[in-house]
């Protein structure tokens, strides 16, 4: 009989620590960075800031005048970065509270039987504010592409710009892991929300100032002054090297999480470090200010903008404008076409001059207020077009149809020559009353008032607001005929505004004008 051999049963050897944290363990960190952006879904701040969020672009889609229809991408671009800090702030809080929900929860301990190394984890954290970088990303894209397929969108944007805002939602997601791990308390957030505002409002105004050291601001939020559209490259705001600055700091934040949970022993770590600090160090030093070219530049541009101009011949008149604006000269051409159909004289034959104008000395927007040009023949137009900036050029080309020259005003005592310049604006409008309130200081069709034009506007009397109205009640060919017929007479010098209303048949307002209402 043989003899049965038995081998006795062994445990496995247990495996080194080393396999239980092994490093190439991408899939557990996404896994994990996936579960964590799915909780931050459903947290509130960041589920009603979205929503906020999609309203208030929404809304901005929405055209509500006709100036909606020539939107000047490079002011569309910088619009697109102030509703971003509030899906930052919601993102800053939420995951700063999902780094502290092991603390809070007490189970912090029990993290250390799992094979994810705490940096790791920390990272998943920060990985978790990509997909609404990503969703904001979207929503930056969205407006500006709504904007820029409009036929009468004016110039180009820039991807530095835009890219502002998806790179501030994830600067916050590394900003609020990294407070869980330095300030461990719920109001950490807060506290550095507002320390952050007030340094943000600060930064702006350095850097609208000149100043280098505001660029170094994450968010450099372009002053809302109300001017004037310029040239793109009149801004003079390094968007480019602020984009490559703000994806640094977000790399320098997210490393500084790892290295403190840990992650200094890994050398992948401690090279993207390396890496982050030196592209960090190169966006920074390019934002530098370039001040000699760009103030040389704005100068040209502001006095003398023909050397920075082409220009265009339409019948009998040029238009010039800064590259840019090249898309709106035939909508120029247009209005002056119509005010020479309703001229008499040789102001239905002149040719005149159509000059864009801005003022670019005071920064990232034009001053609006121009001062009126003594060239004559030549007519002044803005950077803005649609809506009331229309038959506010139609002012001021008429103005010099009359009169010659802008800067050879028509509100030195009672000077019937501004019926007659109101009149080539509003005769050949579908709705002149309408036209006549939007171009009124006042927005009121009766009574004195100021009727705004790109340079100087036009003062109107009670009387002559009386006759223009009158005129308008009467056929339109029948008064255009009269206009025609009686022009040189109508637009002379010393002419009242009472001698219109009589040369052109319209009842003569009763009582004594007063100039200087």
């Amino acid at each position: 009989m043989s003899s049965a051999t038995t081998t006795p049963h062994t445990a496995p050897p247990p495996a080194p620590a080393g396999a239980a944290r092994d490093p190439r363990r991408t899939g557990a960190v996404l896994a994990l960075a996936r579960f964590e952006a799915r909780e931050l879904l459903f947290q509130a701040p960041v589920l009603l800031v979205f929503a906020f969020y999609a309203l208030i672009v929404i809304t901005r889609l929405v055209p509500t005048d006709g100036m909606d229809a020539y939107p000047v991408l490079n002011t569309v671009d910088r619009r697109t970065q102030t509703l971003p800090l509030l899906v930052a702030l919601s993102v800053l809080i939420c995951t700063n509270a999902a780094a502290l929900r092991s603390r809070k929860g007490g189970t912090v301990q029990q993290f250390g039987v799992l094979p994810m190394e705490p940096w790791r984890r920390s990272l998943a954290h920060v990985l978790s504010a990509v997909p609404y970088a990503a969703l904001t990303a979207l929503f930056v894209v969205a407006e500006y592409v709504w904007e820029a397929l409009k036929p009468g969108a004016i110039g180009h944007g820039s991807f530095g710009e835009l890219a502002v805002g998806p790179l501030t939602v994830l600067l916050a997601g590394a900003l609020g892991v990294l407070l869980a791990r330095v300030l461990p308390t719920t109001f950490g957030p807060v506290l550095f929300s507002i320390g952050a505002y007030l340094a943000f409002m600060f930064a702006s105004v350095v850097a609208d100032g000149g100043g280098w050291s505001g660029w170094l601001s994450p968010v450099v939020l372009s002053p809302d002054t109300g001017g004037d559209p310029i040239p793109s490259d009149l801004i003079g705001r390094p968007a480019g090297w602020h984009a490559l600055y703000m994806a640094g700091l977000c790399a320098v934040l997210t490393c500084a999480v790892l290295l403190l949970a840990g992650g200094g022993r890994t050398r992948a770590v401690r090279a993207a470090t390396v890496l982050a600090l030196v592209v960090t160090a190169a966006g920074a030093i390019g934002q530098l200010p370039h001040g000699a070219a760009l103030d040389a530049a704005r100068k040209t541009a502001s006095e003398t903008p023909e050397e920075a101009q082409s220009c265009t011949t339409y019948g009998r008149s040029r238009y010039c404008s800064f590259p840019e604006w090249e898309v709106v000269r035939s909508e120029w051409a247009e209005v002056v076409d119509r005010l020479q159909s309703a001229a008499g004289g040789s102001a239905a034959r002149a040719g005149l001059t159509i000059r864009q104008r801005v003022d670019a000395s005071v920064g990232e927007s034009g001053d609006g207020a121009l001062w009126p040009s003594s060239t004559p023949g030549q007519v002044t137009v803005g950077t803005r077009w649609g809506g009331n900036r229309v038959p506010e050029f139609a002012v001021g080309a008429a103005s010099v149809l009359v009169s010659g020259r802008e800067d050879m005003t028509l509100d030195e005592g009672c000077d019937g020559r501004t019926v007659v310049v109101m009149w080539l604006v509003l005769g050949t409008e579908r709705d002149p009353l309408d036209t006549f309130q939007h171009v009124r200081l006042d927005d009121r069709v009766s009574g004195s008032g100021l009727v705004l034009a790109p340079t100087n506007g036009l003062s109107m009397t009670a009387h002559q607001t009386e006759v223009v109205r009158d005129m308008l009640k009467e056929p339109r060919a029948k008064m255009t005929a009269r206009v025609k017929a009686h022009w040189e007479e109508l637009t002379a010098r010393r002419t009242t505004t009472a001698q219109v209303a009589k040369v052109l048949g319209v009842e003569v307002p009763k009582g004594v004008e007063t100039c200087e209402e």
